[in-house]
């Protein structure tokens, strides 16, 4: 557990680095604009478009350096176990919900963002958590029809829809 708490940190604390530097760049949309100007408030606009992404990841790298000190002065339960990090179960949870996950991905490009989202919670759900058919489906189309419209209608933020794009036409001719 010790060495896994420290590779960890380092990790997250290299990958808040990367996003940071990324979040720094000028949108492709406007290269007038130097590198991290988007990070702080733009008058009369707001955020940059850097903005959050550049500000959670230096409290993500924040967060990383307090872990490494914890590990260091061992104030933290996993910073004073020896044990291994994964058992038997750990590793075979790790499998079944990362491959669920793989999947996911992978359906995105098939059946779209929905329909990836709505077989995932299937299998997340029913599968895994061995709750009813009532409650799965209620938990997956909710979650879907919820999405469509936060992203798609509220935030006009288009998702790939894959093969499903037909089934959307309707709901953007009475919402947009």
């Amino acid at each position: 557990m010790r060495r896994a708490e420290i590779v960890t940190a380092v990790i997250l604390g290299i990958l808040s680095i990367y996003l940071m530097w990324k979040s720094g760049e000028a949108p492709s949309w406007n290269p007038d604009i130097a590198r991290f100007d988007n990070i702080w408030m733009i008058e009369g606009e707001g955020p940059g478009s850097g903005f959050w992404p550049f500000w959670l990841s230096a409290i993500m790298l924040i967060c990383s350096i307090w872990i490494g000190v914890n590990w260091y002065r061992r104030t933290s339960p996993p910073s004073q176990s020896e044990e291994e990090f994964l058992d038997g179960y750990g590793r075979r949870m790790l499998f079944v919900v990362g491959g669920g996950l793989l999947g996911f991905l992978i359906l995105i490009e098939l059946a779209g963002f929905y329909g990836a989202i709505l077989a995932f919670m299937i299998y997340y759900v029913r599968f895994l958590g061995r709750h009813s058919w009532w409650a799965t489906l209620s938990i997956a189309i909710g979650l879907v029809v919820t999405s469509f419209f936060f992203f798609d209608i509220a935030m006009r933020i288009v998702l790939p829809k894959g093969f499903s794009e037909p089934l959307f036409i309707p709901l953007y001719d009475i919402f947009l």
